[in-house]
């Protein structure tokens, strides 16, 4: 894995967290209006697996994750790029939405980067 500042780590790990926070609380909404939720607890399945490698690699964290659901997770995160760089080119220079995005872009490589480095 890349050699990342205290920074990036601090940002990547805040930008999981938000991100977390958010889906659950959309599925909390979704749940509670009888919509599908299939597809959105995949993904928070898949941003507390990408949190939870970052901080085993960077924080010695353990976690409890088989390699297939890393696996999963790679994949979820990784079909998440075209839609997340697709909205980071629309959004306003400057602004505080591409600055999340930035973020969150970047914490979505660091973290499949570690999958990578714990499915071997």
């Amino acid at each position: 894995m890349e050699n990342v500042s205290q920074e990036d780590k601090l940002e990547s790990i805040k930008a999981f967290q938000s991100t977390i926070h958010k889906s659950e609380n959309a599925l909390s909404n979704m749940a509670q209006k009888s919509n599908n939720t299939t597809l959105l607890q995949k993904r928070l399945q898949a941003f507390y697996i990408g949190l939870a490698l970052l901080d085993k690699q960077w924080n010695q964290k353990a976690h409890s994750y088989t390699k297939e659901d890393i696996t999963e997770a790679q994949l979820v995160l990784i079909g998440l790029f075209p839609s997340l760089e697709s909205m980071y080119a629309k959004a306003k220079e400057g602004s505080p939405q591409k600055t999340l995005l930035e973020r969150r872009i970047r914490a979505f490589h660091l973290a499949v980067q570690a999958m990578e480095t714990y499915r071997l």
